[in-house]
């Protein structure tokens, strides 16, 4: 299978590595190796599907020695090159970061060119971190996967051609599709109700979602937990991909606090020593997570993992 050519073109040039800034852009909305959504061909070199305000778009992503080539298709194609460098992180400022500790610093050292980028699509965000709520990424991305297949809807351009690299992309369903599944279609995708339910809430307010991109980070967090169902760590994961948010760390979550605790303090604590250790990089925290995320790794794992549930009408395949 090959790239194929045709779209509108755009090369987005970058004070950071080229192939780092998509990797790690396009990876963050990308839910799991089977998304339909993103499909990855290797280092910096990238397929999206994706709803714009002016329509559906499917995009090629090409990293290059001084650049990346984006290459877009459909009805959104100009309004996806033209957003092309604020979700590479184009316009992310670095100037009052100060990686002070030497496994940060180093870290910094190490991957110069990261850059946090930022989707402009608030609801496309929203609904997949409504899935990751309070369960492994295995089940979300399992639920996500089968979500697309059945109620998204085929991505335009390369997309429809059988012999391309990106034949079978999905778009993910629009707002008003997601706020119709019916209920047992989620639990059958293994979605129980405390997840499902916000995300048909925040499906029936995406333009208010949408409207979040305009307000300071502050209050869009506050807007975005105005939604019943949504917290803290919901609101970081939106604003991490759709807003660019430099300071929304994942707080909250089941491995996110004991990993920067570890890799900054020596041992594996909860989230108020994470939010301590932090603090002094506050306007930073996101950037921290990243970086330490892709330079520490995790602590070692010396409890039992968590185990999938076996009560879903997904896990029971519809027995009682």
């Amino acid at each position: 299978m090959t790239l194929v050519t045709g779209g509108t073109v755009r090369t987005v040039r970058l004070d950071g590595d080229p192939r780092l800034c998509v990797d790690h852009n396009l990876a963050k909305h990308r839910h799991g190796q089977g998304d339909p959504t993103h499909r990855r061909l290797g280092p910096g070199r990238w397929w999206r599907a994706s709803r714009t305000p002016e329509g559906p778009a499917t995009s090629s992503w090409v990293s290059l020695a001084d650049g990346v080539r984006v290459e877009a298709w459909g009805p959104g194609a100009e309004w996806t090159l033209a957003q092309a460098p604020r979700l590479l992180g184009a316009e992310d400022d670095l100037a009052s970061f100060r990686p002070a500790h030497p496994v940060l610093a180093e870290a910094a050292r190490r991957h110069p060119g990261l850059r946090i980028g930022a989707s402009d699509r608030v609801h496309e965000a929203y609904t997949a971190a409504c899935l990751e709520q309070v369960v492994t990424g295995k089940e979300a991305f399992l639920a996500f996967r089968l979500l697309v297949q059945e109620f998204g809807e085929p991505a335009p351009g390369p997309a429809l051609d059988p012999h391309s690299s990106a034949a079978g992309l999905r778009l993910p369903p629009a707002p008003a599709v997601w706020a119709r599944i019916p209920s047992w279609r989620y639990l059958a995708a293994g979605v129980e109700q405390r997840r499902s339910a916000p995300l048909v809430r925040g499906s029936l307010r995406a333009d208010a979602l949408e409207r979040t991109l305009g307000l300071p980070l502050p209050a869009a967090d506050r807007a975005l937990r105005s939604v019943r169902g949504v917290g803290h760590w919901t609101s970081a994961e939106v604003r991490q991909r759709a807003h660019g948010d430099t300071d929304a760390w994942s707080v909250g979550d089941y491995h996110v606090g004991g990993a920067i605790t570890w890799a900054l303090l020596g041992e594996k604590l909860d989230d108020a020593a994470a939010t301590e250790v932090l603090e002094p990089y506050r306007g930073h925290r996101y950037r921290v997570q990243c970086l330490l995320g892709m330079h520490a790794g995790r602590p070692p794992r010396r409890g039992p993992r968590m185990t999938l549930p076996t009560h879903t009408p997904r896990a029971t395949r519809g027995r009682s």
